[in-house]
């Protein structure tokens, strides 16, 4: 996996890495680490540990606490089931120059995996 993370190519040059907490916190500090960017949280929450909806759509948790605004942005998640939760993130960042997704696992405008059964190694 962290060779996919090592080797996937970005067509864009981002200016910040958002995360979609609590979920998409490790894979966007690995891609952060690469990319060298500005790395904040947008904490949204939808399903609970077992993967189960926990509200009718996607929350926002806390306020937005950076700047966006005119940056171009790479919104990470770790697990894409519906895009229910990413197309959430997209909206909270309209402002922004633009707005990229990815996933390690699901559909996304960048991804590493889709596949149905799937085990992150830092969930061992």
């Amino acid at each position: 996996m962290l060779e996919r993370f090592r080797t996937i190519r970005f067509a864009e040059n981002f200016d910040m890495v958002v995360a979609v907490a609590n979920g998409g916190i490790i894979p966007a500090a690995i891609l952060n680490q690469r990319l060298g960017v500005e790395f904040n949280l947008l904490k949204i929450n939808y399903r609970d540990n077992f993967q189960k909806p926990l509200y009718a759509s996607p929350k926002l948790l806390s306020p937005i606490d950076f700047e966006f605004k005119g940056k171009k942005i790479l919104v990470v998640e770790d697990r894409v089931k519906t895009g229910a939760s990413l197309e959430t993130a997209c909206k909270f960042l309209d402002g922004a120059a633009l707005v990229k997704t990815f996933a390690v696992n699901g559909k996304a405008d960048y991804s590493l995996y889709d596949e149905d059964c799937f085990l992150f190694s830092w969930c061992l």
